[in-house]
């Protein structure tokens, strides 16, 4: 749950708050969470104190909502290019060039999620743990249509985030670009092989079949 002391209830606060988030996200990724200050926030956001003051308690608060924040719109994102796919290996490679779109134009959320470790442990494993559990259902929904090889779809959930996030850092955070088209083919090809449902007769369905 944010941590806001007031939710906006017009269009004006909406874009307000918006501005105070977005403006937090740089401050903190620029000067990291004990370097950077409120003033320095509202400066950003051109709003005054009492108008910060208004929607949060203090600098952790909005470093929270930043965080959770991102992982809400990353999600959206996310679900919305995964939408309408014929299947679920398709909409796995939607979505995957979805999050390394996402991810060039908030290349700071590495930054802050380091800085979670720190700051509030419990918030970092929460934003992987939000991210896994709508991911291990879908996969899983996905089993029982059929679509996808039938693994633990908690696990599963985890080694093709881990997959992301690690080629997302080689391009998006390291080289400051979006990965190239012959690496995102690449992981096109992995999702593929490791998603795919084994075909009758394999060595895999051949052990099942034993059981």
């Amino acid at each position: 749950m944010a941590e806001s002391t007031a939710q906006p209830r017009t269009p004006r606060g909406e874009r307000t708050l918006a501005r105070l988030l977005a403006a937090a996200e740089e401050v903190f990724a620029e000067k990291g969470f004990h370097g950077a200050s409120v003033s320095d926030i509202t400066r950003r956001a051109g709003v005054g104190l009492g108008t910060f003051y208004f929607y949060f308690p203090g600098k952790l608060a909005i470093f929270r909502e930043v965080v959770r924040s991102l992982s809400r719109e990353l999600r959206r994102e996310t679900a919305a290019a995964a939408a309408g796919a014929g299947d679920r290996v398709e909409a796995e490679k939607r979505a995957f060039t979805a999050f390394f779109r996402w991810s060039g134009r908030h290349r700071s959320l590495y930054r802050l999620l380091a800085q979670a470790e720190i700051v509030d442990p419990a918030l970092a494993r929460e934003y992987h743990e939000s991210i896994a559990r709508g991911y291990s259902r879908v996969l899983a929904e996905a089993q029982a249509r059929g679509q996808v090889r039938a693994l633990d779809p908690e696990t599963l959930a985890w080694c093709l985030i881990g997959a992301a996030e690690f080629v997302n850092r080689r391009w998006n955070l390291w080289e400051g670009k979006a990965p190239p088209p012959g690496v995102e083919e690449a992981v096109y090809q992995f999702l593929g092989v490791v998603l795919s449902p084994e075909p009758a007769g394999s060595a895999g369905q051949q052990r099942k079949d034993r059981r």
